[in-house]
């Protein structure tokens, strides 16, 4: 605050001027004059942007009022501009006689915007990859006026191999710093399509489709692991027939995302649809594997005795609505059958069969 000194002398000079005046003659029409006590002040002038906190953001240029001017004496008061950065420390003095003024000022400059960085709230979950949503706190250093504030926020999509979040620390001043924080993010699990099984004797062919973005596939039964690759294929030998597997197929992507397909299975020997003992609500279709050499084949089937005898020639038969056999008209009717097939080598009139392929059993439910 500006500081004047010397009151007691200026009202001792005004008192004997006063007396003076007062024993004087008036001159015809002239005023009194009656002196006024002398004012002093010193008044600083600052240009420069002004920022938060009392700090200016910018170089600030430094003048200074005097009144009356010019002053006798002068001391400390910096006129031009201040650069440096942080507080510079100013104390004016002036005089005007007996009288003085001082103005001490602490300029405060901070024109630097914090250093900022990114802070993920964890490390990647797989492989440098994020795969679910990860919070990211900014933080900063500023070594002029100081920390006040960095922002924070929660990524959780889009899927991107390079995905990035903006962010930002205040320093006390009011400088803003700004931070990109790149990292990759997918948090769509791949697919499992298609998946199917393909009968054996005792085995089962087991395929899927992967989507685009699996990197390994993973096969269990009953929650052993049987196959673990890049593949989309593999055969499960030593099966019993008749007993029920249930398969899963687990497909991973880089990022370390999982989708699943499950799929159960009723082993079958040589015979291979329907499975053992399936129920079915349609003509039945019978289907067997090839025999090596066989030119036909004798399927037979069962209920309360043998009902039909037929010899396709392929590996597979669609079972009649109705048929005649041995003079009887018979029909598929609700209930259970049996079926047996026979290889057959040569001309059927040779009648010249390999041993049982195998037999099976079935539900015709209607």
């Amino acid at each position: 605050m500006p500081r004047v000194t010397g009151t007691a002398n200026r009202w001792l000079l005004f008192l004997l001027v006063a007396f003076a005046c007062l024993a004087l003659p008036a001159a015809a029409g002239a005023e009194t004059f009656v002196p006024t006590v002398p004012f002093v002040s010193l008044t600083p002038v600052i240009q420069g942007t002004a920022g938060s906190n009392g700090w200016y953001v910018s170089n600030v240029v430094l003048g200074w009022q005097f009144n009356p001017n010019p002053p006798d004496t002068v001391h400390g008061c910096f006129i031009g501009a201040i650069t440096a950065e942080g507080v510079t420390h100013i104390d004016c003095k002036a005089t005007w006689g007996e009288n003085s003024a001082e103005v001490v000022l602490n300029i405060s400059i901070d024109k630097t915007a914090p250093a900022v960085h990114g802070v993920p709230s964890r490390g990647p979950d797989a492989n440098g990859w994020y795969n679910h949503p990860v919070s990211f706190t900014f933080a900063g250093t500023d070594a002029t006026s100081g920390i006040a504030s960095c922002s924070s926020l929660t990524y959780s999509g889009p899927d991107n191999s390079k995905a990035s979040v903006a962010g930002t620390c205040t320093d006390k001043a009011g400088n803003v710093g700004h931070a990109v924080y790149k990292f990759s993010y997918d948090a769509t699990p791949p697919t499992v399509g298609s998946l199917a099984a393909e009968h054996g004797n005792r085995s089962v062919l087991l395929t899927w489709q992967p989507s685009a973005g699996t990197k390994v596939s993973q096969v269990s039964r009953g929650g052993k692991v049987i196959y673990q690759g890049a593949g989309s294929e593999i055969r499960d030998k030593g099966l019993r027939v008749g007993s029920k597997y249930k398969y899963t197929v687990a497909a991973t992507d880089e990022a370390g995302n999982t989708g699943t397909a499950t799929l159960a299975v009723t082993a079958t020997g040589p015979l291979t649809s329907p499975v053992p003992g399936e129920r079915v609500t349609s003509r039945p279709h019978l289907t067997w594997l090839p025999v090596k050499g066989a030119t036909y084949y004798n399927v037979q089937l069962y209920r309360d005795g043998r009902i039909l005898s037929v010899w396709p020639k392929r590996t597979n038969l669609t079972l009649p609505a109705s048929w005649s056999y041995q003079g009887q008209h018979l029909r598929l009717r609700k209930g259970s059958y049996r079926w047996y097939v026979w290889p057959g080598f040569g001309k059927k009139s040779q009648a010249h069969y390999g041993k049982l392929l195998g037999s099976d059993s079935f539900v015709f439910a209607g």
